[in-house]
């Protein structure tokens, strides 16, 4: 969900629309013509009620059938120029607005990119692409139509009752009476409206949420036999959506009534009073065509009101919800250097380094409380601990996916927080226990770790993580893998993730338990070949089995957020009881079980002194 609630601000729609102008000013030439082109073109269908009044006080009353033919032509012209124009705004519009929507979902999937992980962590998916397609595509429709046609017929309108009032002015006041109280309907809709079409676009943003996560999780919904209770939860978000937006349709309707009627009943009472005058004999029965003819002209632009008002409402929530994403502060690139601290030794430290996320509640505990570490330059060091202890945090504040809130961390004695993002992640390499793969070929996949590497390095990276079942694939390192690398097992992916995060020989390397999903005698081969890796770059690597510790050379024990030993996997062994029970399952304080001396034998028979492999 969004980090609040959906709810109304005092920002007009004018005001929000109003923040559009940067994408628009490139264009605003061409809508500023087309604008012209549309007034020009409306203000045409006006003239159309003077050559009427000029063909029945005239060639009709002279019964002149010359005349009468002359003003049927005169008609079809005014009607092949008022087509010709309009389709001559729409060619001005429909390439620039698509280059719109365009630089505006390319500005909106680049900040997405650039956003801390903590953004993603709050947000739904459905909620950011329904603002990058559904309201994007609004907002071009507004910007092509409703936009345009506002200020179209706000100007028709105005000609149109310069012209009523030249005709006869007492007949004009007539048509002008409804005026107020369509001003007063109209506001009421629009704060209506706007709050009803805010529902809607958020419910639209849930129910794509609920069918990605459908299609994703489809194993998960199969397995477990819950078709039915997914489908029970999309109908009922449907429902809803269908209710919010059959009230949007009655605010609609009732608007469109009202404006509707009020201005019939007006011409109707100007029909009544105009007719009384030619009867009279002090009006003209041409003029009364005329007007009459103008009235009825002015109907469309005025009771296009409610649906142009409507579309402007809709437009402006959706400009919002694009704004709500924008406005959200990006990473940045360089934090400020702090000058206090003293240089750090080479290698990976971590110097009190403290981490809450931002929305902990005031007063909660931290994720992790003064971490003092000092992973040596060449070192690999494990980080063990329960669940929940912090661990996989911990490697995420390295490559700054996460802010550190107190302390520091430092790179071969620089801070990371003085680093460039690009320059740092260049740095450093990492690898999740969760191995993510993308819409693309497995060569691509593996080079998100190394842009340039070569097919060389390529290969050596899939070697290195015991991934040559590459090489088995219909297309090879061409072969694509599919959403979110399904068409995979478990154990590929996660091998090619760990290529991933070896291909560019990093000096700084973090794995966070990468070999979970390999079965043991391919997790035997694929750490045999880390060794040599590890052997070239200094190392974090996140362990819950006995047989990933070893590859490291000592080890860091994580409890409730706090380093609270650090030590070679033996020393640890023999001298902490959480460490044992983590290892081995003995229970805490009761010494190592009867079954880890045979468990751990290799462990036994090959000692690994501290700062040595």
């Amino acid at each position: 969900m969004p980090e609040k609630p959906a709810e109304r601000t005092d920002r007009s729609a004018v005001r929000s629309l109003l923040r559009l102008w940067p994408y628009v000013r490139p264009v605003r030439l061409r809508l500023f013509t087309a604008a012209f082109v549309a007034i020009l073109a409306s203000c045409l269908s006006l003239v159309i009620p003077l050559i009427l009044k000029w063909m029945v006080d005239g060639p009709v009353a002279d019964r002149d059938p010359g005349g009468v033919w002359l003003g049927a032509l005169y008609l079809l012209l005014l009607g092949i120029a008022e087509a010709v124009l309009f389709g001559f705004r729409r060619w001005l519009v429909a390439r620039p607005l698509a280059g719109v929507e365009a630089s505006m979902r390319a500005d909106l999937y680049r900040h997405l990119q650039r956003l801390p992980v903590a953004f993603h962590d709050r947000w739904p998916s459905g909620q950011l692409l329904s603002r990058g397609t559904t309201d994007l595509m609004l907002l071009r429709m507004f910007l092509a139509f409703p936009l345009t046609f506002l200020v179209v017929n706000a100007a028709t309108i105005l000609v149109g009752f310069v012209i009523l009032f030249a005709q006869d002015w007492s007949l004009g006041l007539v048509l002008l009476a409804p005026a107020v109280p369509l001003i007063v309907l109209c506001s009421v809709f629009e704060t209506k409206y706007s709050l009803v079409a805010r529902k809607a676009q958020d419910q639209v943003g849930d129910l794509t949420t609920v069918v990605e996560e459908s299609v994703l999780g489809i194993r998960i919904v199969k397995g477990f036999g819950r078709h039915r209770s997914q489908a029970l939860a999309f109908r009922a978000l449907s429902q809803r959506l269908r209710t919010t937006e059959l009230g949007k349709a009655r605010l609609l309707a009732g608007i469109w009534a009202l404006i509707t009627a009020i201005p019939e009943l007006a011409i109707g009472a100007a029909l009544v009073l105009g007719t009384i005058q030619v009867a009279d004999g002090s009006l003209s029965a041409g003029t009364l065509v005329a007007f009459l003819s103008t009235a009825l002209a002015l109907r469309w632009p005025v009771e296009s009101i409610g649906f142009l008002l409507a579309m402007s409402q809709e437009s402006a929530t959706a400009t919002d919800r694009f704004f709500e994403v924008m406005d959200v502060a990006e990473e940045h690139g360089v934090a400020a250097a702090r000058a206090d601290a003293p240089d750090a030794p080479a290698g990976m430290v971590f110097e009190g380094v403290e981490f809450r996320y931002p929305d902990a509640e005031p007063g909660s505990p931290p994720v992790l409380a003064r971490i003092d570490l000092h992973v040596r330059p060449g070192e690999t060091m494990a980080l063990v601990g329960g669940t929940g202890s912090g661990k996989t945090t911990l490697t995420a504040l390295v490559p700054r996916l996460h802010e550190v809130t107190g302390g520091r961390i430092t790179l071969d004695g620089e801070d990371i927080a003085t680093m460039e993002r690009s320059r740092l992640r260049e740095l450093v390499s990492v690898a999740f226990e969760e191995p993510t793969l993308f819409s693309a070929t497995v060569g691509e996949n593996v080079r998100m770790g190394a842009e340039d590497a070569d097919e060389e390095q390529v290969r050596r990276a899939l070697a290195v993580a015991q991934a040559d079942f590459v090489h088995r694939l219909p297309q090879g390192l061409d072969t694509e893998v599919g959403e979110q690398g399904l068409s995979l097992s478990g154990g590929q992916r996660q091998r090619l993730a760990l290529a991933r995060a070896v291909v560019g020989q990093p000096r700084f390397l973090v794995l966070d338990d990468p070999l979970s999903a390999l079965d043991v005698h391919t997790e035997t081969l694929v750490e045999a070949a880390l060794r040599q890796v590890l052997e070239e770059t200094t190392a974090v690597v996140v362990a819950h089995r006995p047989s990933t510790v070893m590859l490291a050379d000592r080890v860091a024990l994580l409890s409730e957020g706090r380093i609270t030993a650090v030590g070679t996997h033996q020393e640890l062994l023999r001298s902490n009881a959480e460490y044992a029970w983590l290892m081995s399952g003995a229970e805490p304080g009761g010494g190592p079980d009867p079954l880890t001396t045979e468990t751990l034998a290799p462990a036994q028979q090959v000692p690994v002194e501290e700062g040595t492999r």
